[in-house]
């Protein structure tokens, strides 16, 4: 069950983008945004545009996440912690888990002080095997 704050960013979203966000939630993977496009394209024209201006949104809303490393698409499982976003990928079969660590955070934030650097975003993939993979 999502929590508060993404019912409230939820009642937030036009009709397009609460179905981009119901496609990212109902996936077993993460998403390309052609993967998107497609599936949105089964209920009717939709133009890529159209599709990136929603994925922004649901970002800026603290609703997904984009994952650098697959060009692809998660919605968010920890709605609280938006400073950071953490995610370990199995290369086997696909899976993401959306994990936070606050030594993580402690660490890049300590490094960020030292060196008067200011992040705006912070996204750590940790690529691998999961357990039933790596067994």
């Amino acid at each position: 069950m999502a929590s508060t704050h993404h019912h409230h960013a939820l009642d937030e979203l036009n009709e397009t983008q609460k179905r981009v966000h119901r496609i990212l939630d109902a996936a077993q993977s993460p998403l390309s945004a052609y993967e998107v496009l497609d599936l949105m394209r089964a209920q009717g024209a939709v133009t890529p545009p159209t599709v990136y201006r929603s994925l922004d949104k649901l970002i800026e809303k603290g609703l997904a996440h984009r994952l650098e490393s697959l060009n692809a698409y998660v919605t968010c499982k920890h709605p609280h912690h938006h400073e950071m976003a953490a995610f370990a990928i199995c290369e086997a079969c696909g899976s993401v888990k959306e994990f936070t660590d606050s030594m993580i955070g402690e660490r890049l934030a300590h490094w960020s002080d030292a060196n008067a650097f200011c992040p705006k975003k912070v996204t750590v993939e940790v690529r691998g095997l999961c357990d039933s993979c790596a067994k």
